[in-house]
């Protein structure tokens, strides 16, 4: 469901409680269970939607990184089935009256399935229509979880201009006594201490099972010139005490090239300009922040003497 808004389909607003989250699921998951509405599209995929909706918030780190990143940033971190794994849609089923393969039926294979047993009298693990197994999902066996490959941690810097722009990167490390590469794409706008995670890139998992996941977390330099504030940049330029007066017009960097920017007379010093949609991009989001210019005056600390003469006339006329 990237793209869409969580709060919105839950109909809750973002300050929302756990509990004002848990009403609204539980009140719109009865509106459109598709039970109530056989054969209804659009109530499956809006049942679907609220379900996903819940899993996330309803997850106190999903929610914060959900919040942090967008929509569409937390899609690249998370799968599906990610998502739904040590939900607690079972137990607020449970309340309802419903079971958990009818809620995994719906969501992953748009109908009521029946729970299917492998072995004699053994425990195969319950899975909906589309292969995920029910009891992982839940949290409720963590067999599974122990046979993945390790996860691992690498951290990699690069500095503002690379963060804005996006790049590629070759990252080099040593796992199991044996050194390892990977290209890695760093998405324009990611902030610093942010991680990206690379499914499937970490160790290798025993016995043929899959591998781990690989988190990367990005350190970004600090740039000499740009200040980075969320998705502003903030520029510092001087200019003179007759600009300031009488106004001017002067260049200013930004991570798009050098802009023009008008000085209206009589600023005061460290007022703040705004350069709209020349900042760093929305991570996972359409458009950029923007540029603040801060202007600081810059007074003379040494004068001739034809220039004190004229800050001597000022004064006497009151400046």
């Amino acid at each position: 469901m990237a793209g869409k808004d969580y709060y919105n389909v839950l109909g809750v607003n973002r300050k929302a409680s756990d509990d004002d989250i848990k009403k609204a699921y539980k009140k719109l998951a009865f509106k459109y269970h598709p039970d109530k509405n056989a054969g209804d599209k659009q109530a499956e995929d809006r049942f679907k939607d609220i379900s996903e909706a819940y899993a996330v918030l309803s997850d106190k780190k999903k929610r914060q990184q959900y919040d942090q990143f967008g929509s569409t940033g937390f899609h690249q971190r998370y799968s599906q089935e990610d998502i739904f794994r040590g939900s607690n849609l079972g137990d607020i089923f449970g309340e309802m009256g419903f079971s958990a393969d009818d809620l995994f039926g719906h969501i992953f294979g748009g109908g009521r399935r029946s729970s299917s047993f492998s072995g004699a009298g053994g425990r195969g693990g319950r899975r909906g229509s589309a292969g995920f197994n029910m009891e992982d999902l839940f949290g409720f066996s963590q067999q599974a979880q122990s046979r993945r490959g390790q996860d691992l941690s690498l951290s990699l810097t690069i500095d503002l201009l690379e963060a804005a722009a996006g790049c590629e990167k070759n990252i080099e490390y040593m796992y199991g006594g044996e050194q390892k590469g990977i290209k890695v794409k760093i998405p324009a706008g990611i902030a610093g201490e942010q991680k990206l995670r690379l499914a499937g890139k970490g160790g290798g998992g025993p016995k043929g099972a899959p591998a781990g996941d690989l988190f990367l977390t990005v350190q970004i330099h600090e740039h000499p010139v740009f200040k980075r504030d969320g998705d502003n940049i903030i520029v510092t330029r001087e200019i003179r005490i007759s600009e300031a007066v009488l106004g001017a017009t002067v260049e200013v960097p930004t991570l798009d090239g050098t802009k023009k920017v008008k000085i209206p007379p009589g600023i005061q010093n460290d007022t703040k300009l705004r350069i709209k949609g020349h900042g760093m991009p929305r991570f996972g989001k359409a458009g950029k922040g923007d540029v603040f210019v801060r202007i600081l005056v810059s007074v003379p600390k040494n004068l001739n003497k034809d220039q004190k003469k004229l800050f001597d006339d000022l004064a006497k006329e009151g400046f």
